[in-house]
């Protein structure tokens, strides 16, 4: 197995969907005897472990949570064979200068269309403009730089090609998900312990909650319906999420967030697992939730429109439209049993270990 040194802009104890795939990857390859060491912004409440090598790190004041790191290359990872970069800003910056450095392969996945966070930093909509015109200008310098860029979906994938003009070779690998821990689990306790042995129809959410997510749509279309909402995660959009729910009446759980322990369980207990967010790359979360035998209602925008089978693991709404959102609940609702039967018929495409070969390939094509 090949030497990788990792590159990203987000690691434990953060927990979100890039956090999670390093991560699986790491402990997947060192399954196999590989060793895949990890460059990322030391934060507090995690203590580093062997092959982990935090750098100094200052918050990103636009971003509340999110840190930047300084682009250091940690003596350790200086002799490895591939080096991959999760983010084309900071620390990634690093992973670039270590592959020209060394002249080793350099990989780079894409997992954020930086280009959808304008608005956290522009004040207006004429600089929230600039800003994505120059992210996406500034992602297609990064990527071009790689000998192979890794995109999770064929529609990411489309989206780089098509729109940001990424002109270096993109391959499609799906980030994956643990099959072994995501299943039907029995969720007695879970609700027990989180207050939700008075609750009926479950609908739910978790990740981050900012504010691209439209996790709004999911409180408006609940209004109308006999339904409580569970929220797992946090994040700056939270207590609008809260408010919106009191002034429409809607019965909304905030469990902040959960261990990933929980997660079978939390995905388990709803009856459909809502994701309004348009921007996603491929959409973890809702791969989880299918493992566990819970339909998805997802934006058909994104790799959601793919990621969800429209009528097999779910259904779609479109963006933005509270009433379509409605619908699609209620329907998917309606045919839970059924799609839950589909949605275990195919968890098993979507374990890590295929996305792990396909990640292998990948290294040899390019070493």
């Amino acid at each position: 197995m090949r030497s990788v040194a990792v590159f990203t802009d987000t690691y434990l104890p953060t927990v979100n969907g890039v956090t999670y795939t390093v991560k699986a990857w790491r402990d997947c390859w060192a399954d196999r005897g590989g060793r895949m060491d990890v460059v990322y912004p030391r934060t507090d409440g995690y203590a580093a472990r062997a092959g982990e090598y935090p750098v100094e790190s200052l918050p990103f004041p636009f971003y509340p949570g999110f840190r930047l790191g300084i682009p250091w290359i940690p003596r350790r990872v200086r002799d490895v064979d591939v080096v991959h970069a999760h983010t084309p800003f900071a620390v990634g910056l690093a992973g670039l200068r270590l592959a020209r450095r060394t002249n080793r392969p350099f990989v780079a996945s894409y997992h954020t269309p930086t280009a959808e966070y304008a608005d956290y930093v522009a004040p207006s909509d004429a600089v929230e403009r600039l800003v994505e015109r120059v992210s996406e200008r500034y992602e297609r310098w990064f990527l071009d730089h790689a000998d192979a860029v890794l995109a999770p979906s064929d529609a990411t994938a489309a989206h780089l090609t098509d729109e940001v003009g990424v002109s270096a070779p993109v391959t499609v690998v799906p980030n994956g998900i643990d099959t072994e821990r995501f299943r039907p689990v029995d969720t007695a306790a879970f609700r027990a312990r989180h207050g939700l042995d008075d609750a009926g129809t479950l609908l739910g959410y978790t990740g981050r909650h900012g504010y691209e997510k439209r996790l709004g749509d999911l409180v408006a279309a609940a209004a109308t319906l006999d339904v409580t909402v569970v929220f797992g995660g946090d994040g700056p959009a939270r207590e609008e999420l809260e408010r919106r729910a009191t002034e429409r009446g809607v019965d909304a759980r905030f469990l902040g967030f959960l261990d990933r322990e929980e997660l079978p369980a939390f995905y388990s207990a709803l009856d459909a697992f809502v994701f309004p967010s348009p921007i996603e790359t491929q959409g973890l979360v809702a791969l989880e939730a299918n493992a566990c035998g819970t339909p998805v209602v997802g934006a058909n925008d994104g790799a959601l429109a793919d990621t969800v089978e429209d009528g097999v693991t779910g259904y779609h709404f479109e963006t933005a439209d509270v009433e379509s959102l409605r619908d699609s609940i209620q329907r998917t609702l309606a045919e839970r049993e059924r799609l839950k039967t589909s949605c275990l018929d195919r968890r098993d495409r979507h374990g890590v270990d295929r996305a792990v070969d396909r990640l292998a390939d990948v290294y040899d094509r390019i070493s």
